[in-house]
């Protein structure tokens, strides 16, 4: 009688022949249940039933979490029989479960399959089958019968792609939550007046981060929300005849402390920001305004803030000075201490005849001397070895952020454009957009961006609009 095999891989695949096995012998398979197992599970199986997919619903049932299919402990039974026990060539024939208690994320299932019973007549083989958790405590248990095999196989064994649950919308509820269980704040919304601006806020305000007051045109506002059903229960709403006015009301309810942040709906950039930037009635301060992305990557292991992609077109070294000050600031909001950040550029050598690389290496010399503070700088460094410690490491590449980059500093706004939106549509990046530098925060989002992408754009701005308050009592 063999002893019990522990599952291990090897690059063959080998089975056991029906004449190889003997009563009493086993073979087991140890697996830690994940989030995303769960996730494949449903996608393979199209089970979405809540218990499973459904946090909050989960809470409230039975079993007060997501708990895992019932069939993903089956699965594991068939992996031993069919890759081990006995392996390639088996045919399943008949199987019985009974389920004793869920599976939880977390868990370690250790499966045991055990021959019961030999047929000669027609080499079916009877297994019991146990899983049992971390605890000892018993979860599935049953039995099977398969076809044993009656021929050696020995394969190689295949590798199996990677892959990567894109799951959007648990990294935009990671990107909200960061706001969770503070005060909510004032924010005033530039003229709301398609569909996903309007959601935008209202999704805000439901996720408790701020208190909309909606500029623009009342009676045009009133009519989306009655024909998109929406309720605007807790919006305030201040009349403006067109988008420009009410960009400039915007701008003066932020400049009397009325609102602590705001939003562009549907306008363009450039009139919101005209009213932003301007002189005597705008909300400049002595830092340079810029813009950052923040992306939940999925291949990527942190989030990833890109600036400046969408306010400074050609920015010189005194503006880059500001502009990842600014990143850098919001890192600490976001509880990043010491961030390291990548000033991009082409190649990795400083060379005269790109500038980005002057300015990179001169960035790097005006942190050394404490002109930019509160952050690890290094660059130039390509894309690939700001985010790839693989690639930094092939190039000969000896850096502290190579590689594990929380900022990139792009070279101007149509590299760091099209970056960042390459990494939304292709990478299926979560994204929040935020203007900073000003008096207050502003959610700078395209308006093609969802409700989604507005309302977690809202999380960071009153994230720093609480930063702000703070700072204010500080100095008092």
């Amino acid at each position: 009688m063999d002893p019990v095999r522990p599952a291990t891989l090897s690059q063959f695949i080998e089975n056991r022949t029906y004449e190889e096995i003997r009563v009493g012998d086993a073979a087991m398979l140890t697996r830690t249940l994940r989030p995303e197992d769960i996730q494949l599970f449903a996608i393979m199986s199209g089970d979405v039933n809540p218990a499973h997919v459904d946090p909050e619903y989960a809470a409230s049932s039975l079993f007060r979490e997501v708990i895992a299919h019932g069939m993903w402990g089956g699965a594991l039974i068939s992996t031993v029989l069919g890759t081990q026990f006995p392996g390639p060539g088996t045919i399943y024939i008949d199987q019985t479960l009974h389920f004793s208690r869920p599976v939880v994320i977390g868990d370690t299932i250790t499966v045991t399959v055990t021959c019961k019973q030999k047929f000669d007549h027609n080499h079916h083989i009877l297994f019991d089958c146990l899983c049992v958790n971390q605890d000892g405590l018993k979860v599935i248990r049953g039995t099977a019968e398969v076809l044993a095999p009656t021929e050696k196989i020995r394969r190689p064994r295949k590798a199996l792609p990677a892959l990567i649950v894109a799951d959007r919308e648990l990294r935009y509820r990671h990107l909200i939550e960061r706001a969770k269980g503070i005060e909510s704040i004032p924010m005033a919304v530039v003229h709301p007046c398609d569909a996903e601006a309007l959601k935008g806020a209202l999704a805000a305000r439901d996720e408790d981060l701020v208190v909309p007051i909606l500029v623009g045109p009342e009676r045009r506002i009133r009519a989306l929300a009655e024909e998109l059903m929406l309720d605007l229960a807790g919006c305030s709403l201040i009349d403006a005849p067109h988008s420009h006015a009410a960009a400039a009301m915007a701008v003066q309810l932020a400049r009397s402390g009325q609102a602590e942040a705001i939003m562009k709906g549907s306008l363009h950039t450039d009139e919101l920001m005209a009213e932003v930037v301007a002189t005597q009635t705008g909300l400049r301060t002595e830092r340079r305004i810029s813009h950052v992305f923040l992306m939940d990557v999925p291949t990527y292991p942190r989030l990833l803030m890109i600036t400046d992609a969408a306010v400074n077109i050609e920015p010189s070294l005194e503006d880059k000075v500001d502009i990842v000050q600014n990143a850098i600031d919001l890192a600490h909001i976001l509880a990043i201490p010491e961030p390291k950040v990548a000033i991009l550029a082409a190649v990795e050598t400083v060379t005269s005849k790109m500038r980005a690389t002057l300015d990179a290496a001169a960035l790097c010399k005006m942190a050394d001397r404490g002109q930019i503070t509160g952050a690890l700088l290094d660059g130039p460094l390509a894309f690939d070895n700001a985010i790839s410690m693989v690639a930094a490491r092939t190039k000969g590449i000896r850096s502290v952020v190579a590689g594990q980059a929380d900022i990139l500093l792009v070279p101007d706004i149509e590299s760091g454009n099209m970056l960042a939106k390459q990494l939304e549509y292709l990478a299926s990046a979560a994204s929040a957009g935020i203007v900073l530098g000003a008096q207050v925060p502003i959610v700078l989002t395209s308006r093609a961006d969802t409700a989604q992408t507005r309302a977690a754009s809202c999380a960071i701005a009153t994230l720093i609009a609480h930063a702000g308050r703070r700072q204010r009592i500080t100095a008092a």
